[in-house]
């Protein structure tokens, strides 16, 4: 199985398509990641690839899957990913 790219090598990429340095790209990527952070609350849209978001969970029953027991899964906030069309588009192939 193949593994995913690093964070350097997405750099040194990117240094190489758009004639930047490589420190340049590497610091684009990590402002990139924290403004995405900081607006996930908001919905943060990376045009052509998806949406980065806040979602609550409601409170619901679950089971231990050990035992069996029926038990109570509190509410919570989850941050979710939904990939863009044009994402899945060029990913898989049109259908």
């Amino acid at each position: 199985m193949a593994r995913g790219m690093t964070k350097s090598q997405v750099a040194d990429h990117l240094s190489e398509k758009v004639g930047i340095t490589k420190k340049v790209a590497a610091q684009f990527l990590e402002e990139l990641a924290s403004l995405a952070y900081k607006q996930a609350k908001n919905v943060f849209t990376l045009p052509g690839i998806g949406k980065l978001k806040l979602a609550h969970r409601k409170a619901r029953m679950g089971r231990n899957p050990q035992t069996g027991a029926p038990i109570q899964i509190k509410a919570k906030t989850v941050v979710k990913f939904r990939v863009a069309k044009a994402a899945k588009d060029a990913i898989l192939g049109k259908r």
